[in-house]
C-alpha cells in the first residue's frame, strides 16, 4: 500500500511540474492578433463572410500543439474555453484541465492516505476537488456578466448623448471604450477594434453577443439592427432601453428583498449539519469518533455528504429567481 502510494504521490507531482513547464508560457504576446482573427472566424461559422481562414479557423486550447490537437477532439473543450473568455481569465482550456487533474489526483491521494480501507470516500474527495477549477470559472464567469449588467445601461446612456451630439455610432463606441468602467469597457473596446481591423459593424456586434451571452446584450443588437434597416431615432431606441433594462433591475432588487427570508433560511438549513457536527466535535468527542471507528462510518458520511449537497442544490433553484 505504501509503495502504490508513493507512485501515484510521484505521478502528481510529474503532472504538476510537466504542467507548469508545458502550459506556463508566453501566451499574452500574440493574444491582441488572436483574438482579431478569432472576431473574424467566428463570423465566417455563421456563414456571414466568404473568406479563405484556414489558417486560423481553429482557436487554440493550449501553447502546446500536441494538447490541442487532443482538445480539439473533445466536443466540451469549446465550450469550456468560451466559458474562460466570458470570465475574463487569462488563461487557456487546457490549464483549467490541468487544474482539475492536480486538484483530482492530489485530493484522492491525501484522503486514501488518511482513509486507506475506504475507497469510496476518497474518490468522493478527488470528484469534488476536481470540480473546484471549474466552479471557479462558473462563479467568475457570472460575477463577470453581472458586473457588465449592472453597467450597461450606462454605456448605452453614454452612446446615446454621443449620438445625441452628432458623432457617428462607431464614435460613440469608442468613447463608451475609453470612459466606461470594465468590463463594458473592454468588450465595447473590442467590438470597436473589430471594426477598426476591417469587419463589418453587423459581425462585430453579432461577436459582441457571443462573447456577453445576455438577453440585455441581443436586445441592443438587434434594436441596431433593426434601426439600421428600417431607420428611426437611435438616441431615442437607446434610452429606452436602458430604461427598461434599469426597471428590470428595480424590479430584481425587489424581489431579492421580499426572498430575503427564504434565503437566510435556506443558509441555516445547510450551515446546521456541519455546525452541529463542529459542536459535538467540541463537548463531546467520542460521540462523533464512532462515525470514523466504525467500518460503515465513512461510507455514512459520504452518503450524508452527497445528500447535503443534492439538498443545498435544490434550496438554492428554489430561492434564486430569475426576473
Amino acid at each position: 500500500m505504501a509503495l502504490t502510494v508513493a507512485l501515484l504521490t510521484f505521478l502528481a507531482s510529474a503532472i504538476v511540474l510537466g504542467g507548469a513547464w508545458l502550459f506556463v508560457g508566453r501566451e499574452k504576446e500574440h493574444e491582441v492578433l488572436r483574438q482579431r482573427l478569432d472576431a473574424v472566424r467566428k463570423a465566417e461559422r455563421r456563414g456571414e463572410v466568404s473568406l479563405d481562414l484556414k489558417l486560423i479557423r481553429d482557436e487554440m486550447y493550449s501553447s502546446v500543439p500536441l494538447f490541442h490537437r487532443l482538445l480539439m477532439r473533445l466536443s466540451w473543450s469549446g465550450k469550456l474555453q468560451e466559458y474562460i473568455l466570458q470570465a475574463g481569465m487569462q488563461t487557456r482550456a487546457a490549464k483549467i484541465i490541468l487544474w482539475t487533474a492536480v486538484a483530482g489526483t492530489g485530493a484522492y491521494l491525501f484522503v486514501a492516505n488518511i482513509f486507506y480501507h475506504y475507497t469510496l470516500v476518497a474518490i468522493v474527495a478527488g470528484i469534488l476537488a476536481a470540480a473546484v477549477p471549474i466552479a471557479i470559472v462558473l462563479v467568475k464567469r457570472r460575477r463577470r456578466l453581472r458586473q457588465f449588467e449592472e453597467r450597461f445601461p450606462e454605456a448605452l446612456d453614454l452612446l446615446g448623448r454621443a449620438v445625441r451630439a452628432g458623432h457617428a455610432f462607431t464614435t460613440g463606441l469608442e468613447m463608451v471604450a475609453k470612459e466606461s468602467p470594465e468590463p463594458v469597457a473592454g468588450e465595447f473596446r473590442k467590438t470597436f477594434e473589430e471594426h477598426n481591423f476591417g469587419l463589418p459593424l453587423r459581425d462585430a456586434l453579432m461577436n459582441l453577443t457571443e462573447r456577453v451571452p445576455l438577453v440585455d446584450v441581443r436586445f441592443f443588437v438587434t434594436a441596431l439592427m433593426v434601426q439600421k434597416e428600417t431607420g428611426g431615432n437611435l438616441a431615442e431606441i437607446l434610452d429606452e432601453l436602458s430604461r427598461v433594462i434599469r426597471d428590470r433591475f428595480r424590479i430584481y432588487r425587489e424581489v431579492q428583498v421580499k426572498t430575503a427570508q427564504g434565503r437566510l433560511t435556506a443558509m441555516i438549513l445547510v450551515s446546521l449539519p456541519l455546525a452541529m457536527m463542529a459542536v459535538l466535535e467540541a463537548f463531546n468527542p467520542a460521540y462523533m469518533q464512532v462515525l470514523f471507528d466504525d467500518p460503515l462510518g465513512p461510507t455514512i458520511l459520504g452518503i450524508a455528504a452527497t445528500l447535503q449537497v443534492v439538498g443545498s442544490f435544490m434550496l438554492w433553484k428554489i430561492v434564486h429567481i430569475e426576473v
